[in-house]
């Protein structure tokens, strides 16, 4: 009855709700989607779609793609704001961001790494994704871009980006993919990650087997030193699995959710 009287005011009050295997209803966790280096917001709007039909609160930051520490610092800041359980969720560079900002954060349930870095403590994205032979990234980006204080801003040469960065999408779509893509300092790539969060938070990993900006093997290597409660590899898929298999990055943000009610 109890559980029954609980459902009720769930529709009443339009409250998400998930249920956890002993039968006890719990509120929906916030799913916070952070994109990476050359991608922005939009490119989790199939995901978003979907998990807001499901009754998910959701939040694609923009993740300002200025450093490490900037970068996670500016995160954590809106986790703290965040009331109730999150799904960190972290797209390539962004996996290195969730992996610094979700460290010693209460709130963050899960960690998911969607094509995504996790670095332990010291490590650079450069360094990490050097470990593996396969990325093919360096000889596609454009001239660097001189910034104010030195340092210089990567893109993606936009005629290069379709082959690079998401080969499985169709070609007007990775044209204004490169026309709106987001640009990196070249120093975010060789800065240090902090403390990795995902040594005492769960883990679940997603990624291509085509994936062309860091190796598959790295994909491997980083899910099994993390101890993932899961890791998901998609047959011929590119560096942006989350739009060319928007389902399989559903189910896992779900199994994530159910694993870590309370």
């Amino acid at each position: 009855m109890k559980f029954i009287t609980a459902l009720l005011l769930a529709a009443l009050t339009l409250e998400p709700f998930i249920v956890h295997a002993g039968g006890v209803p719990m509120t929906k966790p916030t799913v916070v989607l952070v994109h990476g280096a050359f991608a922005e917001s939009s490119s989790w709007n199939r995901v978003t779609a979907k998990l807001l039909k499901k009754g998910y609160p959701v939040v694609a930051e923009a993740n300002p793609l200025r450093g490490v520490k900037s970068d996670a610092g500016y995160l954590a800041s809106m986790l703290e704001a965040i009331h109730g359980p999150v799904i960190l969720v972290g797209h390539s560079y962004g996996g290195t961001v969730i992996t610094v900002a979700a460290t010693g954060r209460a709130n963050v349930k899960a960690l998911i790494y969607v094509s995504g870095l996790a670095p332990d403590l010291g490590e650079t994205a450069s360094g990490l994704v050097g470990k593996f032979a396969g990325s093919t990234l360096g000889p596609t980006l454009a001239p660097a871009v001189p910034l104010g204080d030195g340092g210089k801003d990567l893109y993606i040469a936009q005629d290069k980006f379709h082959a690079q960065f998401c080969a499985d999408l169709p070609a007007k779509e990775a044209a204004l993919m490169a026309a709106t893509q987001r640009p990196i300092p070249e120093a975010a790539f060789n800065e240090a990650a902090g403390a990795p969060a995902w040594k005492t938070i769960p883990s679940w990993f997603l990624y291509g087997s085509l994936d062309k900006n860091v190796p598959p093997a790295a994909h491997a290597f980083m899910a099994k030193r993390a101890g993932a409660k899961e890791a998901v590899e998609i047959p011929g898929s590119s560096h942006v699995v989350m739009m060319s298999h928007p389902d399989a990055l559903v189910k896992l943000i779900e199994d994530a959710a159910r694993a870590t009610a309370r």
